[in-house]
């Protein structure tokens, strides 16, 4: 019997577990021929969350869970929960209930009919006008100037085969979107669609730091957007400044007027200082993401296992080097 994996990251989601977990093993219980696991990525919560997976796991041996030594990320756990995952076909839902379980047998039928990966893209939202506006944007910026097949208004949940976690996890990329890499990718993808709705429970710890840096962290990864802008804005105020230059000589040497120099000069130095800046901070994006991959430092760290046979980060990096090398073989 086939099995599905669902991975949960979860960073303080103490008031929505128990729910998700009843209608987790009421939708499984409406698959017919799929075994199913799921596994929580606890990502450094602070609240009763390991105590609740505890609890769960002692009445449910398909519940499964990690606990990072710290908050190291949704993306981070994703990556950890795929490493982890035993089944053939997984997904990835988040704990808050905003992304409803009962999609799990619509994105089945779509695997079953040869999708390798299938995203649940959202055709409305329950959210305010600024949060649905801004991720509007986000989703279109990454549509047009990094990936072509991202969802025009974005997708939450996904499901794919092993093929494609085995992708993900051999590629072991920090500082980037897991969703972005799935896509980037190439796979068959299907869709099927839902309606976003408010959280069950509790407050989303999806902050404002935490949005822009996952909106970096696409470009940089995805788009040389980015560096070509830093190129352009060069070349256009290299050539303003060569026309302004080539101003001022004429004004001087035919007509004998000098140009008046303080307000002027400031403008210019101050204009010109700014961009030089602003071009440096996208260079040094990029420089620091390449310099954090060189270092080699893990992208989480595991602090303990529930229901999982220990296995440090290496010994699963090497398991899926060695599986994958055999395979080419």
């Amino acid at each position: 019997m086939a099995r599905v994996t669902v991975i949960i990251p979860s960073y303080d989601e103490e008031p929505n577990l128990a729910t998700l977990h009843e209608r987790l093993s009421a939708t499984a219980a409406k698959v017919r021929g799929y075994d199913f696991e799921f596994l929580f990525v606890d990502d450094g919560s602070k609240d009763k969350t390991p105590a609740i997976l505890a609890a769960l796991h002692a009445r449910d041996s398909r519940v499964k869970a990690l606990r990072f030594s710290r908050n190291f990320g949704s993306h981070a756990a994703c990556l950890a929960g795929l490493m982890e995952a035993q089944g053939e076909v997984m997904v990835i839902l988040a704990a808050d209930l905003q992304d409803p379980p009962e999609l799990i047998p619509q994105m089945l039928a779509k695997i079953e009919t040869g999708s390798d990966i299938v995203l649940a893209v959202r055709d409305q939202r329950e959210d305010s006008w600024l949060t649905i506006k801004m991720a509007n944007l986000y989703h279109r910026l990454m549509r047009r100037y990094a990936i072509p097949a991202w969802p025009p208004h974005g997708a939450d949940v996904v499901m794919l085969r092993r093929p494609v976690r085995d992708v993900l996890v051999r590629w072991h990329q920090k500082n980037t979107s897991i969703f972005a890499q799935m896509l980037w990718a190439g796979y068959r993808l299907g869709t099927v669609f839902y309606s976003k709705q408010r959280r069950h429970a509790g407050r989303s710890k999806w902050s404002l730091g935490k949005k822009i840096k996952l909106f970096v962290d696409s470009f940089v990864s995805f788009s040389f957007t980015p560096i070509r802008l830093i190129s352009y804005c060069g070349m256009t105020l290299g050539a303003f400044g060569f026309a302004y230059a080539l101003f001022i000589v004429i004004n001087r040497l035919f007509y004998g007027r000098p140009i008046p120099g303080w307000s002027s000069i400031m403008v210019v130095l101050l204009l010109v200082s700014g961009v030089q800046l602003l071009m440096l901070g996208v260079i040094g994006e990029y420089l620091w993401r390449v310099a954090d991959e060189v270092r080699g430092s893990p992208p989480f760290v595991i602090e303990s296992r529930l229901g999982i046979e220990t296995m440090d980060d290496e010994a699963v990096l090497a398991t899926e080097a060695q599986r994958h090398g055999g395979r080419e073989r």
